[in-house]
């Protein structure tokens, strides 16, 4: 990564645009643990999709978790939620087939470098998704929860550290309404049983006692994972839009009678893959 991670990204971006043939692109995609196979459900009409490793880009740490792979795709949207290489209305959709994270051993700088690129690239809207633990009694396994807010309890920003370069926005970021209301709103008129709630992320990799799910429970916390606010921040910064949606792999500890394990976690997301690569289609199609 570059002493200038904005110039880094700035730098990504150009190879994106050489390698794709495109000079912009208008939402990015960040999927999470298990979700990959959503990528297929939203281009497997495209004639046209360019995929290639991150490393490709340049700035970008491969990922090293189970259920993150570390490429990238691009690929046009059609208008009815189907993708369609060949439709000009169509937002072109740079969807990243997982994330690196903290526990990697990388810097928030690391972490956030695939949203600052597509940015970059001119992406004005940014959505999230990962596998979560469920905190709230009344969620089931495998259901796509809505995120509205978070509890950035990972003791780390994207924005720590030198200022930005003079150009970008303040690092003093406001973060009320991180989470689009305009978005949430076309998520929901496409599948109206989406529920909503408050995501608390954490460093890990290590999962949580009961006793820490009970403490982010009195915080107001109804999922916990380990990725997606440090990204959202520095959308935010950047002006992006962000939709952000969890999907309940596991409940969390205390919740459930047996033990949590990580490959249950990526098995409940590519159980889900392909149901949530629609929704996201048909939501992407509306957002620009």
């Amino acid at each position: 990564m570059s002493a200038d991670p904005f110039a880094a990204a700035q730098a990504s971006a150009a190879r994106l645009a050489e390698l794709t043939e495109a000079p912009r692109h208008d939402v990015a995609v960040v999927l999470g643990s298990g979700w990959a196979p959503a990528a297929d459900a939203m281009t497997s009409a495209s004639p046209a999709v360019f995929e290639f490793p991150v490393a490709e880009l340049g700035g970008f740490a491969e990922p090293t978790v189970g259920g993150h792979h570390g490429s990238v795709r691009s690929a046009v949207l059609d208008p009815a939620g189907l993708a369609d290489s060949t439709d000009p209305d169509g937002p072109r959709v740079l969807i990243f087939l997982g994330r690196t994270h903290l526990y990697e051993g990388h810097s928030p700088a690391d972490v956030v470098h695939g949203v600052r690129t597509a940015i970059a690239a001119g992406c004005r809207v940014v959505v999230l998704t990962n596998a979560a633990g469920g905190i709230d009694p009344g969620y089931q396994v495998g259901q796509p929860v809505l995120i509205r807010d978070h509890l950035n309890l990972t003791g780390r920003s994207p924005l720590g550290g030198p200022p930005p370069p003079a150009g970008y926005p303040s690092r003093f970021t406001d973060l009320p309404g991180l989470y689009s209301l305009r978005l949430r709103t076309l998520a929901r008129a496409v599948d109206p049983s989406l529920a909503e709630g408050v995501y608390a992320a954490l460093p890990g990799p290590h999962y949580e006692t009961p006793a820490e799910i009970s403490m982010l429970r009195t915080l107001g916390a109804d999922l916990v994972g380990m990725s997606t606010v440090l990204e959202a921040i520095a959308a935010r910064h950047l002006g992006a839009e962000v939709l952000a949606i969890s999907l309940v792999s596991n409940l969390a500890a205390g919740l459930t009678s047996h033990g949590l394990d990580h490959g249950e976690v990526v098995a409940a997301g590519r159980a889900a893959a392909d149901r949530m690569g629609t929704l996201l289609a048909q939501v992407l199609t509306q957002v620009t």
